[in-house]
């Protein structure tokens, strides 16, 4: 898949998500997450964080990709809680490109 239509589905899933934020809880998933609080949008990071980290400890590669599509679709939630969109997520990602992890590291803790 290339990256353009990579950004594509974020920025859609992103668009999906602020739509849904004001829908009704008993028909949409992610109204009933805002609905709940900001807590348990967190809390729903987390624990699909969890899974993705037995995911991967297990090494079943499907169930990898399972696993890391719902944390990514959590963490979308949780930026939308903050009024955070997926390109500028992706525009930090561009800006480290080429940067060395330990550069970027080094120049957080200046």
């Amino acid at each position: 898949m290339s990256d353009n239509r990579s950004s594509d589905v974020l920025e859609r899933l992103g668009d999906v998500i602020e739509a849904r934020k004001r829908a009704d809880p008993d028909s949409s998933y992610v109204a009933r997450l805002f609905a709940k609080g900001e807590d348990a949008v967190l809390k729903k990071v987390g624990e699909e964080a969890t899974e993705f980290v037995l995911a991967a400890k297990g090494g079943a590669r499907a169930q990898i990709v399972y696993e890391a599509a719902d944390l990514w679709f959590h963490s979308l939630v949780a930026l939308a809680a903050h009024g955070v969109r997926p390109e500028e997520v992706l525009a930090e990602l561009s800006r480290r490109e080429g940067l060395s992890g330990l550069d970027e590291f080094a120049s957080r803790n200046r």
